[in-house]
């Protein structure tokens, strides 16, 4: 096999599609042993879907996420703070998507298999580690049947935060860093709000609720699914167990302190009262690194820049990530020339989102508002001027690498013209 891919999310299964896509050999070896549409809501920003519009599925796009319309600032009473249209609403040529995490990658997966056939996955194998070995990498993995190894022209490491490749690399990096930072997500069948294609924020650093939905309104009921994020700051210096990642939450934990968010065009209690499940999430992301890439081995998506999910900026970096992987191919060959102009190109970005996202990103706003006036106002005017407030989204568009006038003069990441 040319490129030994270790991981099967969003970002490894979009890899294996631009692969496909480029003529480059590939197999995909995931932990889990049976795919499931886990998760909850997720964006995609125009820069990522642009380039899975270049792969052919703007149909699936459409069928499994709704485009996002608007994403807003409130304060924790619900007053407006800033509020901007997206997508092509914003003047993109793509739209931004609100979508399940865990249909977007069961789609990927099919369009996938469709493409390259069912071989190209093979499921219940864990990477543990690689090894430079000559011209090729290998790639160790644990299996049903053992522990084996599979030897390819590359490995590419798209296993997570919590990633074996990533821990090879870096074994003496420990744990994800918490910054004191809980999170319950939940989704609930509920009335749209604003648009009906609207993602909100509302509140401040200490506590906040993140909410938008990820499908269309139901004919008969008129209810939608509502993705939500309750966020709520504790004491850092509070042991975080590993055995809490991803459990299933008791709502007595969080809700009492949004009892009183109650809104002109939300009731924040009811809608997390009316979720089937909720689960909780500690906030955590790692150190930028001086490298991925060890000889025939590179890291891609959370493996390699893990970020706070600020920004919707996580998912859209992996689909980016696997597009300039691809071109770095096409331009170097297989070898690991291509690995390095994909981490020069990407590397420096992503260490400045990671940053950015720990104080800096576009929610900061919602602080700031806070710290003048407590989150009361009767006129934003009277806090923050619209001039503060348009240049701090546009700042953080651009470090991000979705700029609407840089984005839409840009030339594609791969020329898919060139390829037939």
């Amino acid at each position: 096999m040319a490129v030994l891919i270790a991981g099967g999310g969003i970002a490894g299964l979009t890899l294996g599609l631009t692969l496909h896509q480029i003529g480059v050999p590939f197999r995909i070896y995931e932990k889990t042993g049976r795919y499931s549409p886990l998760g909850v809501g997720i964006n995609l920003q125009p820069n990522a879907v642009r380039e899975l519009y270049d792969l052919g599925l703007k149909p699936m796009l459409d069928k499994v996420g709704i485009r996002t319309q608007e994403y807003g600032f409130f304060s924790k009473s619900g007053r407006e703070i800033w509020v901007e249209q997206r997508g092509k609403w914003a003047g993109y040529r793509w739209p931004q998507y609100s979508i399940h995490r865990g249909k977007l990658q069961m789609a990927l997966l099919e369009a996938l298999i469709e493409r390259a056939g069912p071989e190209c996955v093979v499921t219940g194998h864990k990477a543990l580690g690689f090894s430079n070995c000559g011209s090729a990498g290998e790639l160790a993995l644990e299996c049903e049947e053992g522990v084996k190894s599979v030897v390819g022209d590359l490995v590419i490491g798209a296993d997570g935060i919590h990633s074996a490749i990533r821990a090879q690399m870096y074994p003496d990096e420990g744990a994800p860093i918490w910054n004191g930072a809980i999170l319950w997500r939940g989704t609930t069948m509920a009335r749209p709000f604003r648009t009906g294609a609207s993602m909100a924020l509302a509140g401040h650093d200490n506590q906040r609720i993140v909410l938008y939905p990820i499908s269309t309104p139901n004919s008969e009921t008129g209810l939608a699914m509502i993705n939500w994020i309750a966020e709520l700051r504790v004491d850092p210096a509070q042991a975080l167990r590993k055995e809490d990642w991803n459990r299933p939450a008791d709502l007595a934990e969080f809700l009492p302190a949004f009892e009183h968010w109650q809104f002109d065009w939300l009731d924040v209690p009811a809608l997390i009262r009316g979720a089937d499940k909720v689960y909780e999430y500690p906030m955590v992301d790692r150190d930028p690194v001086d490298r991925w890439t060890d000889g025939h081995v590179t890291l891609m998506g959370d493996a390699a820049h893990p970020t706070y999910p600020v920004g919707s900026n996580g998912a859209s970096q992996g689909i980016v990530d696997a597009r300039v992987i691809g071109a770095g191919l096409l331009a170097h060959g297989v070898s690991p020339d291509a690995l390095h102009a994909y981490e020069e190109k990407i590397r420096p970005l992503t260490r400045n989102i990671q940053l950015a996202n720990r104080g800096s990103g576009p929610d900061k706003i919602m602080q700031i508002v806070e710290d003048r006036c407590g989150g009361v106002f009767d006129s934003i005017g009277d806090v923050i001027s619209n001039d503060e407030l348009s240049a701090h989204a546009a700042s953080y568009k651009s470090l991000a690498g979705f700029g609407i006038d840089a984005l839409n003069a840009s030339p594609p990441t791969i020329d898919t013209r060139l390829l037939y």
